[in-house]
């Protein structure tokens, strides 16, 4: 009787990548260019020439292309989600009275 090899999947819980966009920037990514191809349209309907809007468009497109791969490189998969959440955390709570300190049930 023969054995069955079974090849094992080593990347289970390894994020997605695509040509160097790791996780949510593949998102980002796919929402610019989703964007783009709606202005162009509305420049089109609009009647903007075809030439100059199509030069917005391509502009517009390495732009947005440079700075979602900039943000991968600089902040990595989950570390744009943590700088944004770092910076709504308060730097200060305040507390004008003492009563819902003294009794908590009470309060909510």
């Amino acid at each position: 009787m023969q054995r069955i090899i079974y090849p094992i999947n080593k990347g289970i819980n390894a994020s997605i990548v695509f040509r160097g966009l790791k996780g949510q920037y593949i998102l980002y990514m796919a929402a610019a260019i989703f964007a783009l191809m709606i202005l162009y349209a509305l420049m089109y309907v609009i009647g903007i020439n075809t030439y100059v809007s199509l030069l917005i468009t391509v502009v517009l497109a390495g732009l947005s292309t440079a700075l979602v791969y900039h943000l991968s490189a600089a902040y990595g998969e989950h570390g744009l989600t943590k700088a944004l959440a770092r910076r709504s955390i308060p730097n200060v709570v305040k507390a004008t009275s003492r009563a819902k300190f003294m009794n908590p049930k009470k309060s909510i």
